[in-house]
């Protein structure tokens, strides 16, 4: 049940292929199936980082047993995608990651 929120005040050329290569990117990193990955992809937000509106984004990846020990290596893979689609500098990124205990996800009428 992966879900990863992108909200930038860059511009994309393409929403959906940039959904689409996230979506394939954080199945990949996870090692999770993509067919339950889910992800949103706000651009041209009106979004403001250390006072200036140059280029930022803010994702939230959350995930059921979302690996503590590897949120280092995944806020890398993640600030990199960032960075090589949209522009947006890693120091101009920040990501929470979200592991909700699974009675607290619900999907397809029940709870994981």
């Amino acid at each position: 049940m992966p879900v990863l929120r992108l909200t930038t005040n860059s511009p994309a050329e393409d929403k959906s292929a940039l959904a689409k290569q996230a979506s394939s990117l954080v199945a990949e990193i996870l090692g999770k199936p993509e067919s339950y990955v889910m992800v949103n992809v706000n651009t041209e937000a009106d979004l403001v980082f250390a006072g200036t509106d140059e280029p930022c984004a803010h994702l939230t990846l959350e995930s059921l047993g979302l690996p503590e020990a590897e949120t280092k290596a995944l806020s890398q893979r993640l600030c990199g995608f960032i960075e090589q689609q949209l522009g947006v500098p890693a120091s101009r990124t920040y990501i929470e990651f979200v592991s909700p205990e699974r009675h607290m996800f619900g999907w397809n009428n029940s709870t994981f």
